[in-house]
């Protein structure tokens, strides 16, 4: 099964400023990269350098005035993963040091707040199967309400009003995995049952392999709009401003924005 993504961005930069974006689905063993092609308007300078976890990559570009930025491709995903109910947690002791990183406490993730409310909620279970409990606790208790949150907003703000948007449920799961010693991260990605057409979040939690043999990262969407086949990943990191699509250093307006993708 193939993907078509179009993706379409204009900004107004009122002086020359540096931008940077991550847009493009990232060039890895898990989807393969059919074609692409990457179109923009004229600038001071265009490079690329390698994003979060070597995931993906990232384009600076410095600018001025209107800016519009075009990308289309067509995206294989080639996943195969175990069920994550069926995962057990790695022992602390066992996980690889680079992992050990998303057990932290970063700027949306408020990990530590979390550890008195998921021992006492998901008590007895572990592994896949608190990682279940948490997804389905969020379908139960928050309701997907597009515009309820804004860039500010933290997986504790998100806790206490009980609703949110993708990039919400992505940081209160990322942050109740983190609390239950469960690696976690942010994953941006492209999704075809998207509703409305957007950037899509999910949560990636590092368990362990099915064969015994050491871990390896598991997608894990509360939204439940996107299935593990049919993610097409972008970039990767700690939370939503590891991986934004545009972080602009220098005041920034945007003027048009639009994420369309379909089945081919």
């Amino acid at each position: 099964m193939k993907l078509d993504i179009e993706t379409h961005l204009k900004v107004r930069l009122d002086r020359p400023t540096d931008i940077l974006l991550q847009i493009e689905a990232a060039d890895i063993p898990e989807q393969r990269v059919v074609e692409c092609s990457l179109d923009h308007s004229a600038g001071e300078h265009f490079a690329r350098v390698p994003a979060q976890d070597m995931i993906g990559e990232r384009i600076w570009l410095r600018a001025e005035g209107e800016v519009a930025i075009d990308y289309t491709a067509t995206i294989e995903p080639r996943r195969d993963l175990s069920p994550v109910p069926s995962l057990e947690a790695l022992p602390a002791h066992r996980l690889p040091g680079e992992v050990v990183p998303y057990l932290f406490d970063s700027r949306y993730c408020q990990a530590d707040r979390f550890q008195a409310f998921v021992d006492a909620e998901f008590g007895g279970t572990s592994g896949g199967k608190r990682m279940e409990a948490i997804c389905d606790w969020l379908s139960r208790k928050f309701a997907y309400v597009p515009g309820a949150s804004g860039p500010h907003t933290t997986a504790l703000d998100s806790f206490v009003e009980r609703r949110g948007v993708c990039r919400d449920y992505a940081h209160v799961t990322i942050a109740m995995a983190r609390a239950s010693l469960i690696p976690a991260r942010y994953v941006s990605l492209y999704g075809p049952e998207v509703d409305p057409q957007d950037f899509h979040a999910v949560a990636e939690v590092f368990l362990a392999s099915d064969d015994g043999e050491g871990g390896e990262w598991q997608p894990v969407d509360a939204t439940g709009m996107v299935e593990a086949a049919d993610m097409v990943k972008i970039g990767v990191g700690r939370d939503a401003a590891d991986v934004s699509f545009l972080t602009s250093f220098g005041q920034l307006q945007l003027v048009d924005k639009s994420v369309s993708v379909a089945r081919a």
